[in-house]
């Protein structure tokens, strides 16, 4: 178990800091997509009963109440296999393998997601606004968008491991 450390919450302070008022790449996605374009959006509208029942404790903190996991406790944060990873909801597939990097702030991080699979909101729970994003099919947050992420984008989505699913190639 990884204990928190004054290192790791000036990272998460610094990190909020350097993404206060991120938007662009294209204010983060233009729109949210369609419904209608997502496979099988209406099955994954459940009831918070139905997600319970569903995901771990610490899976529902994250994906249905926003809550954010430990830095440096996801196994993801190791993971260097080519494959997909994918909302640990829904199964919806949110980023490629090649766009995953370590950003060195404990969370699994990656520079762009594949077209049509995320939504954003701006969320405000550290006073200064930040762009969160979730599983576009099933709602589920996943974490926040920052813009200290390497090229070609310079953004570093931010994820929660607990909210996500490896598939190897």
């Amino acid at each position: 178990m990884t204990r928190l450390t004054r290192r790791h919450l000036t990272l998460g302070v610094l990190s909020a800091a350097a993404g206060c008022g991120v938007q662009t790449k294209e204010q983060v996605m233009a729109k949210d997509p369609d419904p209608s374009s997502i496979p099988d959006y209406e099955k994954w509208q459940l009831s918070n009963a139905e997600w319970k029942d569903r995901l771990s404790p610490e899976a529902y903190a994250v994906l249905r109440r926003e809550a954010t996991e430990r830095s440096g406790t996801s196994p993801l944060n190791n993971e260097k296999r080519e494959g997909i990873y994918a909302c640990a909801g829904c199964g919806f597939d949110l980023f490629k393998s090649e766009t995953k990097f370590e950003s060195g702030t404990g969370w699994p991080s990656f520079w762009d997601y594949i077209p049509g699979a995320l939504g954003t909101k701006t969320d405000f729970k550290l006073v200064l606004p930040r762009t969160e994003y979730h599983c576009a099919r099933c709602g589920g947050h996943q974490g926040h968008v920052f813009k200290d992420g390497p090229d070609p984008t310079g953004l570093r989505y931010c994820n929660n491991g607990v909210a996500l699913t490896f598939k190897p190639a």
